[in-house]
């Protein structure tokens, strides 16, 4: 009988557990399922939404809790309820919109499951995130004035700008709000602004504390530069071959890619005890 050697695996979502094509491998699934069924505990931590990311894992039968937006949220996937909710205040959100607007950047606003941008409606930015993510955008003329007019918990600020804009405004925006709020990056038209300390770093500790699992019996999977957090705290930090060089960096393995089944080889090779 297989016996575990690592008791929790979190992974990133999004080019780490699913393919390019946004699908999951039946290899990945089988994995996972024999995994959870020796008592191994497999949990999905991404910068999506919940309402994104809880259709996905339902569909492969994944219980437990599940995290949203980089780790500020935090939900029983069955019920949907949340376990954690945290996010930014209304003078905080304020605060990063108005430096994000200086920099001539429109702007993305999450809070309560709903998605506002103040990007116009044929983006093709738009387009391919909703299509993506399977969520609906809610358009805002501007994001200073909603946010005026709302008095809402943000659960982050996002920008979706061309792969070619995107590192010179995580520059911009790490040196401008790097002190007070965690800044970061997901994809590669994404640049992200949360809360400090919500991050998935915070996310597996979480988790791993909610289950009562040693922080060195923990596993963490991710290809981007917030996945950074949560590999850097595990007990075993890997990056999936497709990862950027600096993820790659910073993990202690680097596995094959995300079309490559990289969750099952992970499963396999490091989630049971080696005979």
């Amino acid at each position: 009988m297989k016996k575990l050697n690592y008791k929790l695996i979190v992974s990133d979502c999004d080019r780490t557990l699913l393919t390019d094509d946004n699908e999951f491998t039946q290899e990945v699934i089988n994995s996972i399922h024999e995994y959870v069924s020796f008592g191994g505990i497999f949990a999905v931590v991404t910068g999506r939404m919940l309402i994104s990311i809880l259709p996905r894992v339902r569909q492969i039968g994944l219980k437990g809790l599940v995290a949203g937006y980089q780790g500020t949220a935090i939900a029983d996937i069955e019920s949907g309820k949340y376990i954690r909710y945290g996010g930014l205040k209304s003078d905080e959100a304020s605060n990063i919109c108005a430096i994000v607007k200086s920099l001539g950047v429109k702007l993305n606003l999450y809070s309560n499951e709903v998605f506002y941008t103040e990007q116009a409606e044929g983006s093709d930015l738009i387009k391919l995130y909703c299509s993506v993510c399977k969520v609906e955008a809610t358009h805002i003329g501007d994001a200073l004035k909603f946010i005026s007019e709302h008095d809402y918990i943000y659960q982050k600020v996002t920008c979706l700008v061309p792969p070619k804009d995107r590192d010179d405004l995580y520059k911009k925006l790490k040196k401008r709000l790097g002190d007070k709020y965690d800044v970061t990056v997901s994809s590669p038209v994404l640049v992200e602004v949360s809360p400090k300390g919500d991050d998935k770093a915070s996310a597996l500790k979480f988790i791993a504390e909610y289950y009562g699992v040693p922080i060195e019996k923990t596993i963490a999977v991710g290809d981007s530069l917030n996945d950074i957090s949560m590999i850097l705290s595990a007990g075993l930090g890997i990056a999936v071959g497709n990862a950027d060089k600096i993820v790659k960096d910073a993990a202690k393995v680097i596995t094959v890619t995300n079309n490559e089944s990289a969750i099952s080889k992970i499963i396999t090779e490091y989630g049971f005890e080696r005979n």
